[in-house]
């Protein structure tokens, strides 16, 4: 059970027929709408965050960013949530493993995972090599880009981790395991 209620319950009829993504986004409003201003706000700058209209990074690479980093956070609802599988395969998240060896991540990719890893383990140890490397691949823009995309992942989902919106989770992540939840492993998640 969640450890805050949504301000105004959710029935489960609503939830019946969505995607895990829908839901999860479903009962995070609900929580935040605890504040109904800050739940405006967190979702007009989320989503212009997201609107393949508005941002310049490819989705795949920003939904890449968000898994890694639902990694580190432990966050079991991040982890278990595909926002687009049309364009990151679960071969493609097996990838997020070992990211520095895989085959089917560009180097563009690489750096910003690295970037992603720092992010969320160690951001002081962020230095000029690695700013430097990012400039090989992407604009001042799309940097700053990617920061706020790991900052609203980082933040919000080590929130929501402690939030513990675990109901509506694929089986893989609905009860407690002694090692760490991974969105790599064994049951396509949609």
């Amino acid at each position: 059970m969640a450890r805050i209620a949504p301000a105004h319950p959710i029935p489960d009829e609503e939830l019946e027929g969505l995607t895990a993504a829908e839901r999860l986004d479903r009962q995070t409003i609900g929580v935040i709408s605890h504040r109904p201003e800050l739940a405006e706000a967190l979702l007009r700058w989320a989503g212009s965050l997201q609107e393949d209209d508005k941002g310049t990074l490819p989705r795949r690479l920003t939904e890449l960013v968000r898994l890694r980093i639902a990694f580190w956070n432990q966050c079991r609802s991040c982890m278990s949530v595909r926002y687009d599988p049309d364009a990151v395969s679960e071969d493609l998240v097996c990838s997020l493993e070992r990211p520095e060896e895989a085959d089917d991540l560009s180097p563009a990719e690489r750096v910003a995972l690295r970037f992603a890893d720092l992010m969320a383990t160690d951001h002081l140890a962020i230095d000029d090599a690695l700013y430097n490397e990012l400039r090989e691949h992407f604009t001042e823009g799309e940097i700053v880009e990617l920061g706020m995309h790991c900052g609203q992942y980082v933040g919000m989902g080590r929130l929501a981790a402690t939030w513990q919106l675990h109901d509506h989770l694929h089986e893989r992540f609905q009860s407690p395991q002694e090692a760490p939840y991974t969105p790599w492993g064994p049951g396509a998640l949609r």
